[in-house]
């Protein structure tokens, strides 16, 4: 997986949360955007990053998204390394 991987997985969970409304509005919460914001922001390498961080820091959520998208559970990890910040130490 590379970065456009990486990326394309963060919208993926992204799309995902957006079916989940307990999970999106805790999202948004912690996000502190708004809703209308969400389309211009799913590009930004940043933002997805802060997706991941998200789903990552939430082990049932985590799991709830790998099963339901087949998604292997390393693979957010993974791809939330090879986004920005993804190198820092300590980001749980």
């Amino acid at each position: 997986m590379g970065p456009e991987g990486a990326a394309d997985l963060a919208r993926g969970a992204l799309i995902w949360l957006a079916g989940e409304p307990e999970a999106l509005g805790a999202f948004l919460g912690a996000s502190g955007i708004d809703p209308a914001d969400l389309r211009g922001r799913i590009a930004d390498p940043e933002f997805l990053g802060f997706v991941l961080d998200f789903l990552l820091g939430d082990e049932a959520m985590l799991l709830a998204f790998c099963g339901e998208t087949g998604t292997p559970p390393t693979a957010p990890a993974r791809a939330r390394a090879l986004l920005p910040g993804g190198d820092l130490p300590n980001r749980t």
